[in-house]
């Protein structure tokens, strides 16, 4: 299924509770919008997960859905609350009550990129920015909320794989000296969004993968996990960050020559998750 707003790729036959979403690898970009900002088009691209719904799109293979978005983290941001507004890139929003996300400049309508580089000239109105909000949040966010109701109603429990990818930077800059870097940070809100046997199976998929991995340092999971990650009704999120330089050149946004064996790699992390959410029938005496 093909919306404005995001790709859901359905399996013939749903056979696991597990759900991959990638909410930041949306790569349509409107002309409009390229031509408001004073970026060029590769640096307009440094908060993009690029990529990343390519890592994951044999999920459908394996039983389970994958929902990606289409428009870009530049242009809207769905891993965030569809109100974390940010008057500095909106006319007529008040200041709010303290959000880091919306003071460092990456609201649900972001105003900056990767390394703090400004999106627009100046500031949208309002009714735009709702607009916005209105024609591709709403729509990604009731498609994400019905494939785990209906994943829920069908398996007892529902487990949101959120996919993303994190800068290389970002991992050396939150390095403690001396420890091995991690090339995998899995976030559940340090419990919250997810029980503590989803996120140690998700773990394990990809340390059997031979990949190092931590846990919600520096990335603890944004707005999905707290949004749907409920583990008390057995609704689970695990937030998915792999670093970049594994498979592309960050600067210019290109795969490297070793993406199709890392993506073969992936492919059994992403076929070893989705088993875990595969009812366990008992055997039946005969």
């Amino acid at each position: 299924m093909t919306h404005d707003a995001y790709r859901l790729i359905r399996p013939l036959r749903q056979e696991t509770a597990v759900i991959f979403s990638s909410p930041h690898s949306g790569r349509d970009y409107p002309a409009a919008f390229l031509a408001s900002s004073g970026l060029d088009a590769r640096a307009i691209r440094s908060s993009e997960d690029a990529f990343v719904d390519s890592l994951f799109d044999m999920a459908p293979q394996n039983g389970a859905p994958l929902l990606s978005a289409r428009m870009p983290r530049a242009f809207l941001d769905l891993n965030r609350a569809h109100d974390e507004l940010d008057p500095g890139v909106i006319e007529g929003i008040s200041r709010p009550a303290h959000n880091p996300r919306i003071s460092s400049g990456l609201g649900v309508i972001p105003r900056v990129v990767a390394g703090g580089r400004m999106i627009y000239r100046g500031k949208m109105p309002l009714a735009e920015a709702e607009a916005r909000i209105a024609a591709w949040w709403h729509p990604y966010h009731a498609a994400l909320r019905g494939l785990i109701r209906d994943t829920r109603a069908e398996f007892g429990e529902a487990v949101v794989i959120d996919c993303h990818s994190m800068p290389h930077e970002a991992i050396e800059a939150h390095a403690r000296p001396g420890q091995p870097r991690p090339e995998v940070v899995l976030g559940d809100r340090f419990g919250a969004a997810a029980g503590a046997d989803v996120m140690a199976r998700v773990e394990a998929a990809f340390q059997g993968a031979g990949l190092r991995v931590a846990r919600n340092a520096p990335f603890a999971g944004a707005y999905i996990a707290q949004a749907y990650g409920r583990p008390s009704v057995l609704q689970h999120v695990v937030q998915v960050e792999i670093d970049r330089s594994l498979y592309m050149n960050e600067a210019t946004v290109e795969l490297l020559p070793g993406f199709a064996g890392f993506r073969e790699m992936m492919a059994g992390v992403v076929a070893e998750i989705a088993a875990a959410g595969r009812r366990q029938v008992p055997l039946a005496a005969e």
